[in-house]
């Protein structure tokens, strides 16, 4: 049982169980990525011997380019949780479980890039794709239409600016673009509002067919981003405010977290 922690077993007391604790703590934790550039765990525990009863009064995690099922990246991450009772039996296994649900401050920031890349992956592709909503069967014939190369840019105060192109049976890559404000609904929606069409960065003989296409992709986003289809293994976020900083959007709120998932 011991075998896993050669540099650890010879240290004495508590101090040996801060070092596995410490150390099964960043294993598993990294396990709840399928990547990460860094990741760094501080646990605070007072006096120490608290540690053998299996309580610890917080463990913060900063993590660096963490990727979530495989193709949803995150700039930055840390989580500090309050109070946690863990099974300090688990511990010495390897793995970390609690003895009830943990409750964590979070605070996250998605770059530009990391959004725009995430408009790549399959889970998000497919919610674009055919596509046979009322509002766009008027201009499709009633035949489905596609959004692609969707591409996001930041702006000051909540806003944003989106570009892309849609596919329709006799007209592919028609250029759509809007700019929209970003707010959370239910701590875990993230509402696009106020749609505003750019017809300025729109050829003219297209902007009639572009203005229709915008509204519906508009609603289509507005009704996509939901942190309950990104959520780790057991630990549910929800957001308390979200800001958009330059080129990086951040939010901040808190996890809940009923269980440590002990595998990749």
């Amino acid at each position: 049982m011991f075998g896993a922690f050669p540099s650890l077993k010879d240290s004495p007391g508590t101090d040996w169980g801060e070092k596995i604790l410490n150390t099964v703590a960043s294993q598993t934790i990294r396990h709840m990525f399928t990547a990460s550039e860094a990741v760094e765990i501080a646990i605070r525990c007072h006096p120490s011997s608290k540690l053998l009863q299996g309580s610890i009064d917080s463990l913060k995690m900063s993590g660096r380019g963490l990727v979530i099922r495989q193709a949803f990246r995150v700039a930055e991450m840390t989580f500090e949780t309050d109070v946690v009772a863990i099974d300090f039996s688990s511990v010495l296994q390897g793995k970390i479980s609690l003895k009830q649900p943990a409750q964590a401050v979070a605070f996250v920031v998605l770059s530009q890039a990391d959004i725009n890349h995430a408009f790549t992956a399959e889970l998000v592709t497919k919610r674009l794709q055919n596509l046979d909503a009322p509002e766009l069967t008027a201009i499709s014939g009633g035949e489905p239409v596609s959004f692609t190369d969707v591409e996001v840019q930041l702006m000051p105060e909540n806003q944003l600016k989106i570009l892309a192109k849609a596919d329709l049976p006799n007209c592919a890559n028609v250029p759509v673009s809007m700019t929209a404000t970003l707010a959370v609904e239910r701590r875990r929606r993230i509402s696009f509002q106020n749609p505003q069409f750019c017809a300025a960065d729109i050829p003219e003989p297209m902007q009639a067919i572009s203005q229709i296409l915008t509204a519906a992709l508009a609603k289509i986003l507005d009704n996509m981003v939901d942190l309950d289809r990104f959520n780790l293994d057991g630990v549910t976020m929800r957001i308390n405010r979200l800001e958009t900083q330059g080129k990086n959007l951040v939010f901040s709120g808190y996890a809940q977290i009923e269980r440590v998932p002990n595998n990749p």
